[in-house]
C-alpha cells in the first residue's frame, strides 16, 4: 500500500505565536499522584495562578528548583493542564532521570513548595482536523493534554514511545483516538527504528498535522523521514528536540 503523503496540499494550518508577561509564581503542591511507575504527577495551587494563561497544548513553564551545589536551576515543563478558578496547575514529572526537577519531584510532599516562570509564550495551532501524534516519556503530558483537549470530529493517531506496558497512559478524548504505544527499553531512548516502524504502517494524507517531540537525534530522524520517505510538507509538520541525549537543560524546539 501506499502510504506516501498525497499531493497537492491543501491550505496551510496556521501557527499563532502569541507571547506572555514573564511571571514568576511562589506555589504549593497539593497533590502527587503516580500516573505509571516512571511518571509522577503534581498539582500545584496558589492565588498567583489566577492570571496563569496556557494557550498551546506544548507550552513550557520553568520549574526553579535547587541543583546539586544548591545553586537555583531551571528546567523545562509541559503544563498538563490547569485551572485559573480553583488556582490549579498540573505538571507531569517522567522520573527515570536523576536531574535536579526530578528529585525535587521525587521527595516533594503535599505543602511543598517551587517556583515555576511562564510561559514566555503559547504556539497555538488551528485549521487543523486531521493530526499524528509522536512522541517519547517527554512528550506524553502535551501529546495527553492535546487529546484531551481535541474537538470532536478531529481524528487523532497517537505514537508514544516507552519502556513496556506498566508505562501506557489511557487519554479521554472526544475526537476519534487511535493511541499506539511502541516499547524499548531506557537503553535504546536514541533510536529512532521503533518509531519509525510503527508510524510507517500509519497512513498520512496532506491535510494531516503530524506534532513530534522526542530526544533531539529521534524528532530529526523521524521529520528526515517524513520529509523524504514521506513526501510530507513541511507546514504541516512540527518537530521539536526536548531534550538531547547526554546534556542536560538541552531543547530544540524547532529542528531544521
Amino acid at each position: 500500500m501506499d502510504t506516501s503523503a498525497k499531493n497537492p496540499s491543501p491550505a496551510y494550518p496556521v501557527i499563532e505565536r502569541v507571547r506572555h508577561e514573564l511571571k514568576r509564581r511562589e506555589l504549593t503542591v497539593e497533590k502527587i499522584e503516580r500516573v505509571t511507575p516512571q511518571m509522577l504527577r503534581i498539582t500545584l495551587i496558589g492565588e498567583s495562578l489566577s492570571d496563569f494563561t496556557s494557550l498551546g497544548a506544548d507550552d513550557h513553564v520553568k520549574v526553579v528548583v535547587p541543583g546539586a551545589a544548591g545553586e537555583m536551576e531551571m528546567r523545562v515543563y509541559t503544563p498538563r493542564s490547569y485551572d485559573n478558578e480553583t488556582g490549579r496547575l498540573v505538571l507531569d514529572f517522567a522520573v527515570h532521570e536523576a536531574g535536579p526537577a526530578t528529585k525535587w519531584a521525587l521527595t516533594a510532599k503535599i505543602g511543598s513548595t517551587v517556583t515555576i516562570a511562564g510561559p514566555r509564550g503559547s504556539a497555538v495551532i488551528t485549521g487543523v482536523s486531521k493530526w499524528v501524534l509522536i512522541g517519547d516519556e517527554t512528550a506524553l503530558p502535551a501529546i495527553g493534554r492535546l487529546i484531551e483537549e481535541a474537538r470532536a470530529g478531529d481524528v487523532i493517531t497517537a505514537i508514544g514511545a516507552v519502556t513496556d506496558k506498566s508505562e501506557e497512559q489511557t487519554f479521554a478524548s472526544a475526537a476519534k483516538l487511535s493511541m499506539h504505544w511502541v516499547h524499548r527499553p531506557a537503553s535504546t531512548v536514541t533510536d529512532p527504528l521503533p518509531i519509525l516502524t510503527a508510524l510507517d504502517a500509519i497512513e498520512l494524507t496532506a491535510d494531516t498535522f503530524v506534532w513530534v517531540a522526542a530526544e533531539a537525534s529521534v524528532a530529526r530522524a523521524i521529520k528526515t523521514y517524513l520529509t523524504t520517505s514521506r513526501n510530507h510538507p513541511l507546514p504541516w509538520l512540527k518537530a521539536a528536540g526536548y531534550w538531547t541525549h547526554g546534556a542536560a537543560d538541552t531543547s530544540v524546539k524547532t529542528l531544521d
